[in-house]
């Protein structure tokens, strides 16, 4: 059998090569808490050694870590996929199966802010569908407090901003 930092490397490179999104670090360490498999921490440090072999890669914002697997990655996957059991496998697919849904619609809608070099705050909000930007609206607020609520409006109306600003925009 093999070592179970091996198995755990092979597992999040499975996850990430079966969906056309990317997985949040917290909805890949969802899935090794929901199974017992490990501790959070031992995620965390299989993530950062994934990354620093450039097996996957990430894209952070101010509060969420996207990964995605990297060519490098496959390679290794199919080199060492045979490393994952059948139960495994099957815990990865049932995963998927309940909340494959859910996890795309969490990685669809971004919104994130940062300190403007001018006095305030410019808040990112996209919506995006595999890889692509279907919107890429940044704008500029004066407080950290309207930044916040900008960034949760978007995660709740994104949909109905998105189609009043296509109706606008293409009349």
């Amino acid at each position: 059998m093999a070592e179970p930092n091996t198995i755990y490397k092979m597992t999040i490179l499975a996850m990430l090569d079966q969906v056309d999104f990317p997985l949040s670090n917290t909805q890949i360490s969802n899935f090794f808490l929901e199974q017992d498999y490990t501790d959070y921490f031992t995620v965390q440090q299989i993530l950062s050694g994934l990354l620093d072999s450039e097996l996957i890669r990430a894209e952070s914002s101010h509060s969420n870590t996207q990964y995605y697997i990297t060519s490098a990655g496959q390679d290794t996957l199919k080199f060492f996929g045979d490393k994952i059991s059948p139960a495994i496998q099957n815990d990865i697919k049932a995963y998927f199966e309940k909340n494959k849904m859910d996890l795309k619609n969490e990685n669809a809608v971004v919104a994130d802010f940062y300190r403007s070099t001018a006095s305030g705050y410019d808040v990112r909000c996209q919506l995006k569908e595999k890889e692509i930007s279907m919107i890429d609206l940044t704008i500029h607020v004066r407080t950290k407090a309207q930044a916040e609520a900008v960034c949760r409006n978007w995660k709740e109306q994104n949909m109905d901003i998105y189609t009043y600003l296509m109706d606008m925009l293409i009349q």
